[in-house]
């Protein structure tokens, strides 16, 4: 079924069939058309996983109690994690924070922002602390010949 074929009605039933209820009569057809491609999609791949699932039903509860949400940046980093980079000869220990992150007393809102200062270059924090993988890296690995999905780091190249 090609979807851009479809008129506004066909999208409206397409809409029925997938959702099991009225499309929202404000959505335009462009809207329709993008929404039942999701939903067909999450029906044919799977959806969210447990986790994003969970983290989304926390933040609209937060947001129906209290009228807003705040959201972390990294949820993955839990208050209190130790984050250790060893870089051209010298270890670098970061604290993670409530809201943002330590370093030699000093408070920080990114990781960005201190691999800056360690490398007086600008850097993806994440990457630089190993929080997040190289894409080019990890392609390159798993490309190679008995190469895996892990990422390489090197510990004084810029990125």
């Amino acid at each position: 079924m090609r979807l851009p074929m479809l008129d506004l009605g066909q999208l409206r039933q397409q809409w029925r069939g997938l959702y099991k209820a009225e499309a929202p009569s404000h959505f335009s057809r462009e809207l329709l058309m993008r929404a039942v491609a999701h939903r067909m999609q999450e029906l044919a791949l799977g959806g969210l996983r447990p986790e994003p699932q969970r983290r989304l039903r926390q933040i609209a509860q937060q947001y129906r109690e209290t009228g807003s949400t705040t959201i972390r940046a990294r949820p993955e980093l839990k208050p209190g994690t130790r984050l250790i980079r060893e870089w051209q000869g010298r270890t670098y220990e970061v604290l993670v924070l409530d809201d943002g992150f330590s370093w030699q007393s000093t408070r920080y809102r990114s990781l960005s922002a201190i691999a800056r200062t360690i490398t007086g270059t600008p850097w993806s924090g994440p990457l630089f602390f190993g929080v997040k993988p190289n894409r080019a890296a990890t392609r390159l690995s798993a490309l190679a010949p008995g190469g895996s999905s892990v990422p390489t780091e090197r510990g004084d190249a810029a990125g």
